[in-house]
């Protein structure tokens, strides 16, 4: 008997499920302004949902237009099953847009492009320019919010975040990174060929290098070996406190006007070295002796490159560099500490009277490196101190029994 009563409540329970619950809206409901009491569920759905504003959303880029795939949802479904008999309702509709994050990420790359740089060209100490170009960003987060806020709010078009990026490097920047530091010249005797030519295959050699930011120029390795298969000719040379004759003669004084224009420039001398005697084209100190084992070396204290040109000719060989000034004037002095007497010069006899070898004093020099800012002197270091030999002369005299 207790078996078939509690078939008899469920049977019961079941008809009243089926009596609350019969797939139509209860009577009586009305959804923003519509009666939808009686109608079934599905039916009610599709009529309230036709009523339903759709928004669309746009993203403008300018001229162009690009149309959002936006998804909708409702709470109709909820509010039909839930509606009490008679009640009055208003749905509400919220836009979705599942793939907002990528399709918004895609959008803003398409419009991306990178600024160009301007350029410049170094060549036979002139410099020609290539303007650089604008480029396009696109700010994608402020993108996302943007999108973000106008779904919530119902607007229908979003303006793309794009604005424009200048170049790393314009035009004006390069001229001003392109000014002359320094220029410093030496004079030579154009009637000695061998010499003559040495000096200027050097300077062509050297010429149109450029040093980065903290780089090192070694001028044996620009300039090369000089042989006579590169070009060079024989000449005298200073070996060893005595005059000879060597292939390369002459590159010394390119040298040396390197140096003297670098340290005009305020570059860094990381290396450089006398002669052992004094030269007549730069003061005491202001040499800078190269050889096969001894060499100048100068580096680029600078951020920016500095570029060299170096030109001879018509008995004047000269090197300018061209980099971005600091503000600073540097000037070099020369001050001679000791001058020594050579020997009395040695007679030789001969057949005519001439000098042989030229003296030459000795001297104790040095040179020092000034700094002004304006007017006002900054600092004043030593650069060398060097001392030069002494050289006895020579000369040829017609002997008396050959003269009688």
């Amino acid at each position: 008997m207790r078996q078939a009563k509690t078939a008899v409540l469920l049977l019961a329970g079941s008809f009243f499920f089926l009596g609350c619950h019969d797939g139509k809206v209860r009577k009586g409901v009305t959804v923003d302004g519509v009666e939808v009491g009686g109608m079934p569920y599905h039916a009610a759905e599709e009529l309230l949902r036709s009523r339903l504003p759709r928004l669309p959303l746009l993203l403008r880029a300018g001229e162009a237009v690009y149309p959002c795939p936006i998804d909708y949802a409702d709470d109709i479904s909820r509010i039909l099953r839930d509606a009490r008999v008679g009640g009055r309702y208003t749905s509400t509709v919220r836009r979705m847009w599942v793939t907002m994050e990528d399709s918004l990420d895609m959008v803003c790359r398409n419009y991306v492009k990178e600024p160009k740089n301007a350029e410049l060209s170094f060549e036979n100490g002139k410099f020609s320019y290539t303007s650089g170009a604008y480029g396009t960003a696109c700010d994608y987060h402020v993108l996302i919010e943007r999108v973000t806020e106008a779904l919530r709010t119902g607007e229908t078009e979003v303006e793309l975040p794009l604005r424009r990026t200048s170049p790393a490097v314009t035009e004006e920047d390069l001229r001003a990174r392109t000014r002359l530091l320094a220029a410093f010249s030496t004079q030579y005797d154009e009637s000695k060929e061998g010499r003559s030519k040495n000096i200027s295959l050097a300077a062509e050699y050297l010429s149109g290098a450029v040093l980065g930011s903290c780089e090192v120029l070694s001028f044996n390795e620009r300039v090369g070996e000089r042989t006579r298969e590169r070009g060079f000719c024989e000449a005298p040379v200073i070996v060893q406190g005595r005059y000879e004759t060597g292939v390369g003669g002459g590159v010394c004084q390119v040298s040396s006007t390197l140096f003297g224009a670098a340290l005009r420039a305020g570059l860094i001398i990381e290396e450089s070295h006398a002669h052992s005697l004094s030269v007549g084209y730069v003061p005491p100190s202001q040499d800078a002796m190269v050889s096969s084992s001894s060499d100048l070396k100068i580096s680029n204290p600078y951020p920016v490159p500095v570029y060299l040109y170096a030109e001879a000719g018509g008995g004047r060989v000269t090197v300018s560099l061209y980099g971005l000034p600091d503000g600073r004037r540097y000037e070099v002095e020369t001050e001679v500490l000791l001058r020594m007497a050579p020997p009395p010069e040695q007679v030789i006899e001969g057949t005519e009277d001439r000098v042989l070898r030229a003296p030459h004093e000795g001297i104790a020099s040095e040179s020092r490196l000034l700094v002004y800012e304006g007017d006002v002197l900054l600092s004043r270091t030593r650069i060398r101190r060097d001392s030069y030999a002494c050289v006895q002369g020579i000369v040829e005299r017609i002997s008396h029994s050959r003269a009688e």
